[in-house]
């Protein structure tokens, strides 16, 4: 790693991240979930232009750092979302590793 006298001075270490295109070849999708992706894809399309009478709402945790627990989040959300299905349309958004709220500065106006 190359060191910069004035930017990154606290940097000790860096790792290359995958590419995009280097992650969709290590994790092909199925074709049912390029469906599926398609399919979201257009039902919020549909949503947003007034062509599907849902409510989209978009919600999740406010961060993921076990992946057991994700993955029981995700499927309580996914018999949520059917329950609610016929008037809204739930979409989970995830952050990972995002810092806890206690750990980020505060803003200072």
């Amino acid at each position: 790693m190359q060191k910069d006298a004035l930017n990154n001075v606290h940097i000790t270490d860096e790792q290359v991240l995958m590419t995009p295109e280097q992650l969709k070849a290590a994790f092909p999708l199925s074709l049912q979930q390029e469906a599926q992706i398609a399919d979201s894809r257009k039902t919020i399309s549909d949503i947003i232009a007034g062509r599907d009478p849902r409510l989209l709402v978009v919600c999740g945790p406010c961060s993921i750092h076990e992946p057991e627990t994700a993955l029981e989040y995700a499927r309580r959300f996914k018999a949520l979302a059917a329950e609610v299905s016929d008037s809204l349309y739930l979409v989970m958004r995830v952050y990972f590793e995002k810092p806890p709220y206690h750990c980020r500065l505060e803003r200072v106006d």
